[in-house]
């Protein structure tokens, strides 16, 4: 199996089994962080699907603004929901913490043969790019370019996430609101 296969059934797996576990979890700040592993898988699944622009704005947007915004009004609205998240186990390496290092230990791997299998051959789609021509150098201007794909093509996507951003605004403020007691 080739590692663009390996990495696409990796990102659509994490994406389906935390969506599937985002939906059944009870606890509020959990699913937040699931919602957090769902957007990222699924802004690997778009850079497959050679939509580079639209993964790098799900970051940028939704999980670097709207989902530390969701995080933030969380943390501010409710103290007794954070008494959940304490830890059940006094132990030092308990399941959870396997877990995590079985997980770290296979990003480990992954990159370093990823690494290691671009060392020695480059991919079609890198090597037919730059026969092409069409590599990004860094003496591009892609700032320029970047604002007139913005303001052309662009610009309907653009506000949505405006408006998105806004909606979640007033949804952070909203909810980290003090209510009165009458």
């Amino acid at each position: 199996m080739m590692i663009e296969s390996l990495l696409f059934y990796a990102f659509a797996g994490l994406a389906i089994l935390s969506a599937l576990l985002l939906v059944h979890i009870r606890n509020i700040a959990r699913a937040l962080f699931l919602l957090f592993i769902v957007l990222f898988a699924m802004a690997g699944l778009y850079l497959f699907a050679l939509a580079d622009f639209i993964a790098i704005t799900q970051i940028l947007v939704y999980v670097g603004g709207v989902l530390i915004l969701l995080i933030f009004a969380f943390m501010l609205s409710n103290k007794e929901l954070l008494d959940d998240l304490q830890p059940s186990s006094k132990r030092f390496i308990s399941l959870p913490n396997w877990q995590a290092i079985i997980l770290a230990l296979a990003f480990l791997s992954l990159m370093i043969y990823s690494y290691i299998s671009w060392a020695q051959h480059m991919p079609k789609w890198i090597s037919q790019a730059e026969a092409k021509g069409r590599m990004i150098l860094p003496t591009d201007n892609n700032i320029k370019t970047l604002g007139f794909k913005f303001m052309t093509q662009y610009v309907l996507p653009f506000e949505v996430i405006s408006v998105f951003l806004m909606m979640a605004l007033i949804g952070a403020a909203h909810l980290s609101r003090k209510e009165s007691n009458k």
